[in-house]
Formats: structure tokens, sequence, C-alpha cells
């Protein structure tokens, strides 16, 4: 791709080793020629990415983000710092107060609400120092809240927002913190927006449908992630902010709110769920585990002739010996009593787990805007299209949030010079500048079909 930068700039990306972030590494280095420093303290992966970019363009250096002497050194003088090491709630405070002292950019493509409540804490201080902190810039946050501002073109009144994400099954690959901020976002108190003011409520108990890409409607569970606390302050007279989100297949909801709840009650340990969720994703014969416990019920489940009666009853028998297996059972059952899911749905899923089967790849990103037009009620959408293998957007959940961080990067460094404080993407991100720039980094137009407008004249420097 052509070279759209040219400057002695330099960014340092901190957590360079983690998929999403080598996703936006990647396509910031094909759509610049600016220098780049790879921070992680896993150095032989950072140097392995830093050889596959054009020669001298990356240099690797160990980081132990929590040094702060180190900390200081890496990012003085950079004209952008991008986070992308989670889980954020423990991450971008200390990299925070770096950029802070040293007057730098940052960016971040954070997904936790607490430490976004805590980054925007630092606005007047940010602006003081005269230096732009740009949060939440990856998929769901970020690109959602751009598709939000876009949704709500037109309508006079908004009085609801749906912020909605799907993901796949992206086995084998997702990595420990992805894990630890699931089990954080699915069960426990939610900060959300109802009522036309900050409310909590409890993750994964309301739901709602939308249609996500091609795939049609889909069932979502409410959870906390930074929209409803970010859009309010644009659109503060809505009466209703949400962010819903879910899994495919269906029953890893389940498992999900099962180990959640788990978690939050103390019965197993955060460690402890996300070993089991990585043995599930990753291991080709991940129910090994359970065998000892479920004795002769597995075997029937591998042949698929288990009654749910039959599973119930062995699970009951056995709890003690099937530990985190227990609970992820117990959070499908649950689904089947609502009518989430159907039996034959949850052993189809245990089924295949056993086999090593994996469906195919269904995620995508809605945002649903609802509100008045001259007097009028008027409901408007903004959705991504294709997903999974041979799409480049939303071939999995690291190139939706690497690619997505990519084009944000492009804009703060080019077109937001004047500004200074904390900014989510809504506060200064124009949708159509923002679609342009995820074109730059490397996503066919035809894949953003339903976000771009035909003829527009983008801001972006092209």
């Amino acid at each position: 791709m052509a070279s759209f930068i040219s400057s002695p700039k330099r960014v340092v990306f901190i957590g360079a080793a983690g998929e999403m972030c080598r996703i936006a590494i990647e396509r910031f280095a094909a759509a610049t020629d600016i220098s780049l420093v790879l921070a992680d303290i896993n150095v032989a992966a950072i140097e392995a990415l830093a050889a596959k970019l054009p020669a001298g363009r990356a240099t690797a250096q160990k980081l132990d983000l929590y040094n702060r002497p180190s900390l200081l050194a890496i990012t003085k003088g950079a004209s952008l710092v991008v986070l992308g090491a989670g889980p954020y709630a423990k991450t971008s405070e200390p990299v925070l107060s770096a950029c802070l002292e040293n007057k730098v950019r940052y960016l971040d493509f954070d997904d936790d609400v607490e430490s976004t409540t805590a980054a925007l804490a630092l606005h007047e201080k940010s602006k003081a120092a005269g230096v732009p902190f740009f949060i939440g810039c990856g998929a769901s946050p970020g690109m959602t809240n751009v598709m939000a501002v876009d949704a709500a073109k037109g309508i006079q009144k908004v009085d609801t927002i749906d912020v909605c994400w799907l993901v796949g099954d992206e086995r084998p690959g997702i990595g420990k913190a992805v894990l630890e901020h699931l089990m954080h976002i699915a069960a426990g108190p939610c900060l959300t927006w109802a009522n036309g003011k900050a409310t909590v409520n409890e993750y994964w108990v309301e739901t709602g449908y939308a249609p996500i890409g091609h795939h049609g409607e889909m069932l979502l569970h409410e959870t906390a992630h930074p929209e409803p606390v970010t859009l309010p302050r644009l659109f503060p007279n809505a009466d209703r902010i949400r962010c819903l989100g879910g899994l495919h297949p269906a029953p890893f909801n389940g498992v999900a709110r099962g180990l959640g709840v788990a978690v939050r009650s103390q019965n197993i340990t955060l460690d402890e769920a996300v070993s089991f969720l990585l043995n599930l994703i990753n291991n080709p014969n991940p129910l090994e585990g359970w065998e000892a416990g479920l004795g002769k019920a597995s075997g029937y489940l591998r042949g698929g002739d288990i009654s749910l009666k039959e599973l119930w009853q062995a699970i009951t028998h056995t709890a003690g010996a099937l530990g985190p297996w227990r609970h992820a059972i117990f959070g499908m059952l649950d689904q089947i009593k609502t009518g989430e899911c159907s039996t034959g749905d949850v052993l189809s899923f245990l089924l295949d787990s056993a086999r090593g089967n994996i469906g195919p790849y269904c995620a995508g990103l809605t945002v649903r805007v609802t509100g008045t037009r001259n007097g009028m009620p008027v409901a408007q959408e903004k959705r991504t299209g294709v997903s999974g293998e041979g799409s480049v957007l939303f071939k999995d959940m690291a190139a939706i949030t690497g690619g997505a961080c990519a084009a944000f990067m492009l804009l703060a460094l080019e077109d937001c010079s004047e500004l200074s404080g904390v900014f989510a993407p809504e506060d200064c991100f124009e949708p159509q500048v923002f679609y342009e720039a995820l074109c730059r980094v490397g996503v066919p137009r035809n894949e953003l079909a339903n976000l771009l407008e035909d003829g527009a004249e983008a801001k972006a420097h092209l």
C-alpha cells in the first residue's frame, strides 16, 4: 500500500506482542513510513514481528510497563503512544500517567468501564498538559461509537441507542487477557444508561435482538462496555443507551455466564475460569478433563445419545469432580430453562467440542438508534457486513479491533493537532472520515458498503 504519511515521527506500541496490537501495527505500517517502537515483555514475539516489517521500520524493546523509569524513557518524545496490553483495568493507569508526565499523545482500545471512567477523569490534566488522549479506539468501543453518531444523523431527538456486538467461534487462539475481560463482563454490576441517567444493572440479564451482518436477528445480552458511559455525554437526553453483546455459537454465552457467576460468587477463582476457557478453546480434546467425572455418560455424549435429564443427573452426582465444567454446564442449562437454547443446541455444542468441530464464523457490529424527526418516530441502524474467512474488516476479533485501531491512529496523528484533553471516538472522529481511514489501512471498500456514503467527500488526507 502506498505511503500516506512521511515524517520523522515515532510511534510507540506497548503490548505489541498481543494479537490485536499486532494487526494494528501491520496495518498502520503498511499505510505510513513512520518509525515504530515495539515494546513488550515478550521480546521473542516482538522481534519476530519487527523482522516481518520493512527493514529499518521498527525496533523491538523489552518493557515491563509497571517499571515506571523504563516506561517514562520509552515514551519520552513519542508522537503517539498506543497501549495494546490488557486487561486495561490493570494496564492503562501507569501508561496514561507516563504520557501525562512526558506530555505525549496516547491512544488505546480500552474496553473496561472502570479504566474508561478513570481516563475521562484526566481530561483537565491532559488539557492543561496540551496533549490529547484517545480512549476506546478499537471495535467496541471505537468503531461502534462512530457508528452511533452515524446512525443518529438526522434524528432530532434521540431516545435509545443499542450498541451491539457478536463474536464468533475463534478456536483456537484467543488470549488470556480477552478471556479475563469476558469473565469480568459476564456477571456482576453493569454500569449503563437507563431512564435518562446512569444506572447499575446486572450483567447478561437484560436481552435484545439485533441483525448482525448477513446472519439475521441474534439474541444478545446486556453487558458492561464503555459506550453507555461515554455516549451519554453526546446524547444526554437519551432515555436508554446500552451495550448488547453475544458469543456464537449460542451455548458459549451460557458457558461465559456460568463461569462468570461462579467467579463472582467465589466458587472458583478467576485463574481457574480462564484456565478452563483456554483449555476449551485451544485443546483439540477439551472434554478430556471431565470424562472421569461424568463417567459412562460422557461416552453417550460422544455418541449423541445422552438426554438432558441424564446430563443433569451426572452433573449432580459428580459436581466436585467436574470443577469449572459444572458451572459452565449449569450456565448452559439456564439457557435451556429460559428458552435461549434448546437441549439439542447444548448437546450439539458439547458433541462438536468433543470432536473438535468448529462451525461457520458469525460475527459483526450493529448500532440501532431510535428517536423522532419532525415529530414522527424514526429508527436508523448501521452495521458491518461480511465476516470470517476471506474478509479483511471482520476476519476475526483481532482483525476488526486492530484494523479499527490503525485507522484511528492515522486520524489521531493527522487531524487532531488542535486537540487537548481526553476523547472517546464520538467526540472527534467524523464517521465518513473514519470509514475512509479504514480503507486506507487495507479494508476493501465493498466490505464497508453498508457504511460508506456514495459520492461522499471524505475529509481524510488521501
